[in-house]
């Protein structure tokens, strides 16, 4: 389950991604663009906020975009920072790209290896009250048993292309679909728009 506060946010989310989603060698040059639906993933420890942005474009094409959220940056990586948010419950969130976080590939592993699915989403009104969100985006993992663990403390790299990012683990290799389409074989997470359209492969185990 993840947890959502009732909070002030600034800047707002979209403000620190669209400046730097245009330095990415895999941006499609497209600036109007919004969220068509993003999805969050169960960090085991709870220590990590992971969402996941499918950003799309009058045009139709869609990029996909995972953030992690921290109260500290994440050691030994400076460049895939996109900068901090201000949260009116949380206080000061440190904002990285997920494909070079640690947790992120970690918890997509588990996911992808036991079938698990997207985080359902509670949000917690500023009355203390609680209240069930309903998604506009899902995700699953295929449930393939041998796709190899990763521990959450050691650290990944993550290489862009032009319409992918290749992340390196212990042991394994991801490849995440930036710019989304059928993606390459292998096993997968995959995501859908809750108000229609087909299967996108997001992330795969290429390696």
């Amino acid at each position: 389950m993840a947890l959502l506060h009732e909070a002030t946010i600034s800047p707002r989310k979209d403000e620190l991604v669209g400046p730097w989603l245009r330095t990415r060698p895999w941006w499609d040059g497209v600036v109007e663009r919004g969220p068509a639906g993003s999805f969050r993933l169960d960090d085991p420890a709870g220590a990590v906020g992971i969402e996941c942005f499918l950003l799309g474009s009058a045009s139709g094409s869609t990029l996909f975009v995972p953030v992690t959220y921290r109260d500290a940056p994440l050691t030994g990586a400076d460049a895939s920072l996109l900068g901090t948010l201000e949260h009116s419950v949380l206080g000061t969130r440190y904002v990285h790209d997920a494909c070079a976080d640690p947790v992120f590939v970690a918890t997509v592993l588990d996911t992808i290896r036991s079938g698990g699915r997207q985080a359902d989403l509670t949000v917690r009104r500023s009355d203390g009250t609680e209240v069930e969100r309903a998604p506009d985006a899902t995700a699953s993992g295929e449930g393939v048993p041998d796709v190899p663990r990763h521990d959450p403390g050691l650290p990944v790299s993550a290489v862009d292309g032009p319409d992918r990012t290749t992340v390196s683990a212990a042991g394994v290799e991801l490849t995440v679909v930036r710019r989304l389409g059928e993606g390459p074989p292998g096993p997968a997470l995959t995501g859908r728009l809750t108000a229609g359209g087909s299967a996108l492969r997001l992330v795969v185990v290429t390696g």
